[in-house]
């Protein structure tokens, strides 16, 4: 199901900047129990991503309207809300009149193995090197190309996701994914201030380092940082966390912190 502003598959405008452009930005989450997991974090970063790219971000009662005509029947699935600038004249001035464009669609849960869970996934490095933009840095903008490339550059289902490297050679994030990683007692994940996309789930994490005894860091890391912790994790909204199993030539044990992490994030539905 896809409702634009809030009409039941009606269709985006070819002016639309989000199209034109990727002039707009986006969330995803997650629905379970005809509940949107963690929306109220979701709304946060949304209006700041908003602000920071100049949209006017739609108020909160009009996605929770939207929510209500998916009905009772949608019992799990995935929620994108969309927001792009709106429908504006040819050329890249963004015009202050115009009236940003609200989607939200529903889809069913990605079809991922049990094994990601239990048994933890396989990850490769991706070639692609992501530039860096200060100005964009963190904004989950709708100008996924970098990401879309680097998950182009492999076709084996036996692996789930795929690193991003900086220029400088720091490790980003995954292509859906954000990164962590546990040496000791700490907990580390990449810095965004110049590229990537910092997640709810993200967030989240962070906030529950403490409750397990962690000390959370971020900061630079690089791919021998990844190699030489006790154990690597991947977050999004959407999978929840898994643990990294293999990476290039090194393996990883089962690790503690991952079944942790997961139960808190399920645990939590702020």
């Amino acid at each position: 199901m896809i409702l634009v502003n809030g009409v039941a598959n009606a269709m985006v405008s070819p002016m639309d900047r989000g199209l034109s452009y990727g002039d707009g930005i986006f969330r995803t989450l997650l629905l379970r129990d005809t509940q949107n997991k963690n929306w109220q974090r979701h709304y946060v970063k949304l209006a700041a991503d908003c602000t920071r790219l100049g949209i006017t971000c739609p108020a909160a009662i009009l996605f929770e309207q939207d929510f209500s005509q998916f009905g009772t029947s949608e019992h799990a699935g995935v929620v994108k809300l969309t927001v792009t600038r709106g429908i504006g004249e040819r050329g890249y001035i963004p015009q202050s009149s115009i009236m940003p464009t609200r989607i939200v669609s529903f889809t069913a849960l990605p079809g991922y193995s049990s094994g990601c869970v239990t048994d933890g996934v396989t990850v490769r490095v991706c070639q692609l090197r992501v530039a860096h933009q200060p100005l964009l840095a963190g904004i989950k903008h709708l100008n996924r190309l970098e990401n879309v490339l680097a998950r182009a550059e492999w076709q084996d289902p036996d692996i789930m996701e795929g690193l991003l490297l900086d220029e400088a050679g720091h490790v980003i994030g995954g292509t859906m994914t954000n990164v962590f990683a546990v040496r000791g007692r700490q907990l580390f994940t990449p810095e965004l201030s110049h590229s990537g996309i910092a997640g709810v789930t993200r967030e989240r994490m962070l906030a529950f380092a403490a409750n397990l005894g962690l000390s959370d860091k971020i900061s630079q890391l690089s791919l021998a940082d990844i190699l030489d912790s006790d154990e690597v994790m991947l977050c999004n909204s959407v999978i929840g966390v898994w643990q990294v199993r293999e990476l290039g030539q090194k393996r990883w044990q089962k690790g503690q912190y991952t079944s942790l992490f997961r139960a808190l994030l399920e645990s939590d539905d702020d």
